[in-house]
Formats: C-alpha cells, sequence, structure tokens
C-alpha cells in the first residue's frame, strides 16, 4: 500500500511542466479606465475585479518561430448580490484560447472587464 502511495506522490511532483507553468494575462475595468498585468499559475485560479480566471493551458513558440502566445482559460464571474450579503452564484462567460497576437479573435465579452493573453513563463 505504501508503494501505491509513492506511485501516485511522485506521479503528481513529476506531472510534466504544466505544474510550473504560469501564464501572464492583462486585465481592462473598462469602468475606471485602469489596466494591470497579473500572473494566473495554471490550474489554479486568480480573481480580476468579480471575475475568477482559471488558466487551464499556456503555450509559447520558440524564439525562433514567429512569436504567438496562446492560453487556455475558464472565467467565471461572481456578480455582487442586489442586497447587502447576498452572494449570487458564480456564472461561467468565457472558456477557450486567448491569442497574444490577436486578441480580437477570440475575446472575452463582458460589460466591465477586459482580458488579453501577455505571457508564458514556466
Amino acid at each position: 500500500m505504501r508503494a501505491l502511495w509513492a506511485a501516485v506522490a511522485a506521479l503528481f511532483l513529476f506531472a510534466g511542466p504544466a505544474a510550473a507553468e504560469t501564464a501572464v494575462l492583462r486585465g481592462l475595468d473598462k469602468v475606471t479606465g485602469h489596466a494591470r498585468d497579473f500572473t494566473a499559475p495554471v490550474g489554479r485560479a486568480v480573481r480580476f475585479g468579480t471575475l475568477e480566471i482559471i488558466a487551464r493551458s499556456c503555450s509559447k513558440r520558440p524564439a525562433e518561430e514567429t512569436p504567438e502566445v496562446t492560453i487556455y482559460v475558464q472565467v467565471f464571474d461572481h456578480p455582487p448580490g442586489r442586497t447587502k450579503g447576498e452572494q449570487t452564484p458564480r456564472t461561467e462567460v468565457f472558456a477557450g484560447w486567448l491569442f497574444a497576437s490577436s486578441p480580437g479573435i477570440s475575446a472575452l465579452e463582458h460589460p466591465v472587464y477586459d482580458v488579453w493573453a501577455i505571457d508564458c513563463r514556466a
């Protein structure tokens, strides 16, 4: 039994580069006009305003090829409740690929926020 747990632990520890990858995203609050860059470790949720963003994959072409960064994200909105203290359920507002070279191809459509792919880091 101990050997089984050791094998499972080794699988998670050495699962590959995705565990160490980090997506770099840029978020824009269209109400205030403020933009900021933030990092999203692949597989972990981060918050930007009322959005919860989970980067599922992040890839970057080698330097000798045409530059391109692609990030697959799931975006959920946690809008504030109508009354004080009320919590509304999260809703998925976007799931798809973001392309750094063409931000308009597959873009998050949200009335308050825009999110773009910037970079991938190991």
